[in-house]
């Protein structure tokens, strides 16, 4: 057996879970106090200290003194990337823009009785920095996922960066960030760039917002300045958890399940089910298929420290079993699934039938692939156009409303003892209280 064996069906089950899912958790590395002393020394040195980290963590030994891609190369790389992948990231372009276009909010405005005019209105973050993995997790669904809902929200100025020194960069990125109208592209990668993008260096420039996966080093220099800049989200490992009943085809579910495990060693894979024969089909079709996988060792490692196999008898137990993990990827293949959706509350991205596998969202389906992990989705979302949007509220009171509203805010301001606020509404007022 791969995966480990969980039921539902026993006493506190919901709290063993929750157990097992954060033991994961510990087991990620912090590595805060090391990446705290890189932000302070890009923030004092700039590209010099930018420049001798990337040399250091990526192993160049050869002098290295441009980390920005001129226009020259970038239009050079960009045309050598293969004319089918490019076709297909044409593709993914036009479905993920026309799904987030349709998230914009617009501002609204509205009058009450006394006649104080109330409004909410939108503007665009103006400069966000986007990071984007290199080496074996180069991937240009990360540039449009991270990078066209800014460009529906209407940022001005996008700048990526990618660790390119080393190796030669993917062309399929570069080609993705000039479709994503990118203004600049650096060549480095890690915490520095982190720290370059939130202080600015004399290459890099400064921004008010860092989107983008890393490793742990990078997820933890995201929150440490987190504050100083905006950052979309922590991100942990990636995660699935597929609903399966005896409909369901074995092959195809442990197909799903691999692809989430060749992600990462920290990968979490799950499978429940209220059939528990499938159980040992899909272990056993495991076995099979990630011979094969070119991945294999990273997807094994993951499958079998964090994998599980959930057997819950009934659809409560199956939604209480959901709502607890608040997985990141979220597949139901069953044939009565609309009472499941309907409950779940806790969920990254939710993929319903045989035919929607989540590699369909990764890449082409049109929703964001950046998603809540390690159980974050109980409070939070996926990135969307709102991530990039800055929301004012503004307001205009009336002398009548003043004079209508007045006194509940003084009797408020003296109840929490602050004489000034009373007062500033008092001495407009001009009566004595």
């Amino acid at each position: 057996m791969i995966l480990k064996f969980f039921n539902a069906n026993q006493n506190n089950a919901l709290d063993k879970l929750q157990t097992i899912l954060s033991s994961r958790k510990f087991q990620q590395q912090n590595e805060s106090s090391k990446v705290k002393v890189i932000l302070n020394n890009v923030k004092k040195k700039g590209d010099e200290a930018v420049i001798s980290y990337e040399k250091k963590f990526s192993k160049i030994k050869t002098n290295v003194k441009n980390i920005k891609f001129s226009k020259e190369e970038i239009n050079k790389i960009s045309k050598s990337a293969d004319k089918k992948l490019k076709k297909s990231i044409d593709i993914a372009f036009n479905r993920i823009k026309l799904f987030h276009t349709k998230q914009k909010k617009f501002s609204f405005k509205y009058k009450d009785k006394f006649k104080n005019e109330l409004s909410y209105k939108y503007s665009p973050i103006e400069n966000v920095g986007v990071y984007v993995p290199g080496g074996t997790a180069s991937y240009p669904s990360t540039v449009l996922m991270n990078c066209i809902p800014a460009l529906v929200a209407g940022v001005k100025n996008l700048y990526l960066t990618t660790p390119a020194l080393k190796f030669p960069v993917n062309p399929a990125i570069i080609y993705a960030a000039k479709k994503c109208k990118v203004k600049e592209i650096y060549k480095v990668g890690g915490p520095h760039s982190v720290a370059a993008f939130t202080y600015g260096t004399k290459t890099f420039k400064k921004v008010d917002k860092i989107v983008g996966p890393g490793n742990a080093f990078v997820a933890s220099a995201k929150k440490e300045v987190y504050g100083e800049v905006g950052i979309d989200m922590v991100a942990g490992p990636s995660e699935v958890s597929i609903v399966a009943d005896k409909f369901s085809n074995p092959d195809w579910i442990a197909s799903d399940l691999i692809a989430q495990a060749e992600h990462d060693t920290f990968a979490q894979s799950i499978l429940i089910t209220n059939y528990k024969p499938l159980i040992k089909f899909v272990n056993s079709s495991l076995k099979l298929q990630i011979v094969k996988l070119p991945k294999k060792k990273i997807a094994l490692k993951s499958l079998k420290k964090f994998g599980l196999a959930i057997y819950a008898k009934n659809n409560k137990q199956i939604i209480d079993v959901i709502n607890t993990i608040a997985p990141e990827h979220l597949e139901i293949d069953i044939k009565k699934y609309k009472d499941l959706t309907k409950r779940i509350k806790n969920a990254g991205s939710i993929f319903i039938g045989k035919f929607s596998p989540e590699a369909m969202g990764d890449y082409i389906a049109g929703p964001n692939h950046v998603l809540p992990t390690s159980g974050s989705a109980k409070f939070s979302s996926g990135l969307s156009v709102n991530d990039f949007l800055k929301r004012h509220s503004l307001i205009k009171i009336t002398k009548s409303g003043i004079e209508r509203l007045g006194p509940s805010v003084i009797n408020l301001a003296m109840h929490e003892n602050l004489d000034g606020h009373a007062n500033s509404i008092k001495i407009r007022l001009k009566k004595d209280y």
